[in-house]
């Protein structure tokens, strides 16, 4: 099953209701500090209370030492305030919760929540004024198929799951599947690593980048070095990824296949290839071991410290991810480069449009809206916000003006 379409109302920048179609490619542009970080990072909110089993709707601690306080989830950070998730699947599953801010006993209690299982629906309403008991289980007005409560009932929540014979909830985690996430500041690979047991897991940094190749390199014979190394034939050429034993030890770096005895260690290479490597190294894994289920990866500005023409190829590389794995993208980006070549490969018939999803974020100060940007099958857009990307444009604009005025001095 799989996650298609996700609402907030309430929540960080969006006062509003804001709605997104998850798609296979799905991206999020717009200027700093508009809450497109807020947007592409909610999945990650949201799996806190999906695949935890605490009586809290979202364990934000699972977030890690710089987790967010929930009320830094609610707009304007209302003591009393309340945020909306809505989610649905393709099966077709629809969820929706109100998360209510209980700043008298500093915890939050979901307040009103509504599944929909294939045409079946459950409501759970919270009944605050009877809501004395210190224990997990809270008064709620149940409704389900063909049932309803006339008082409230006892009901005890895992994070976002009811406990309750209406509701699937095994079903709901599996519907959500796995949510991974790459930051937009990768961890630049040691100059030196050691073998581990096991082959590591990628983490938000990507920071166990050169353990996964030295693992890969000792266990695997190099078969994911390979992979990546055919990423990189087109875009570095004169270079390829190795990996060399050095004493105890292990070293991460590029090979010139033109001068000789030329190596330089990944921690010594531009920011552009410490930055993509943990990119390829997922890419590459998941291509060499397809996974069983659907997987949603979140991409932080993939692009960064890259020259265009790699942010073009990073766009290709992300478009031959959908069509050989299970995993589907919602990426932040500030490059207009590697919009256009998803809008190429539309046009080319390399890339579907309806296998792409454009949002801009924009923000007036006080709260941020989320804007669809609609593209056709010939890869045109419509409903392009204005002022986005037209930098070049106003820069030889001026550029032309000066030229101009210098010209009509000089021929005083």
């Amino acid at each position: 099953m799989t996650l298609v379409r996700l609402a907030l109302q309430n929540y960080q920048c969006f006062a509003q209701r804001q709605e997104v179609e998850i798609r296979p490619i799905t991206v999020v542009f717009g200027k700093n500090n508009s809450g497109k970080s807020a947007l592409v990072r909610s999945p990650l909110v949201i799996a806190t209370g999906m695949h935890g089993l605490s009586p809290v709707p979202l364990d934000l601690a699972e977030l890690g030492e710089d987790a967010p306080d929930f009320i830094d989830l609610v707009h304007n950070r209302l003591d009393h305030g309340s945020v909306g998730i809505e989610l649905e699947f393709r099966e077709p599953i629809r969820c929706s919760w109100t998360i209510q801010n209980v700043i008298e006993s500093q915890t939050q209690v979901v307040s009103r929540c509504r599944i929909d299982v294939r045409g079946e629906s459950a409501t759970f309403t919270w009944s605050d004024a009877d809501d004395t008991d210190e224990s997990e289980e809270r008064p709620y007005y149940v409704s389900g198929p063909g049932k309803a409560s006339d008082e409230p009932i006892g009901v005890r929540f895992s994070g976002l799951i009811p406990e309750h014979d209406f509701v699937r909830g095994r079903e709901i985690k599996e519907a959500f599947g796995e949510i991974r996430h790459l930051g937009p500041f990768r961890t630049r690979p040691a100059r030196l690593g050691r073998l581990t047991a096991r082959r590591p897991a990628q983490d938000q940094f990507g920071s166990r980048t050169a353990e996964i190749l030295i693992h890969d390199h000792v266990r695997s014979r190099g078969r994911l070095i390979g992979k990546i190394n055919e990423y990189l034939g087109d875009h570095l050429p004169d270079w390829r990824l190795e990996v060399i034993p050095r004493y105890d030890a292990y070293a991460v770096g590029l090979k010139s296949l033109k001068a000789r005895n030329l190596w330089v260690s990944a921690a010594d290479s531009g920011t552009g290839v410490a930055q993509v490597l943990p990119i390829l190294v997922q890419r590459a894994q998941d291509e060499l071991d397809r996974p069983a289920d659907d997987i949603l990866e979140i991409v932080e500005e993939p692009e960064l410290h890259m020259h265009p023409s790699a942010q073009a190829a990073l766009a290709d590389l992300y478009i031959r991810a959908v069509h050989k794995t299970r995993v589907r993208f919602l990426i932040e980006t500030h490059s207009e480069t590697f919009l256009l070549r998803l809008r190429r490969r539309v046009a080319e018939k390399r890339l579907r449009a309806d296998e792409l999803a454009l949002y801009y974020v924009e923000s007036d100060g006080e709260a941020s809206t989320v804007q669809r940007v609609n593209v056709d099958e010939a890869g045109n857009v419509y409903d392009w916000p204005d002022e986005i990307f037209a930098e070049n444009f106003e820069e030889v604009r001026a550029m032309t003006e000066a030229q101009t005025e210098r010209l009509d001095t000089d021929a005083r």
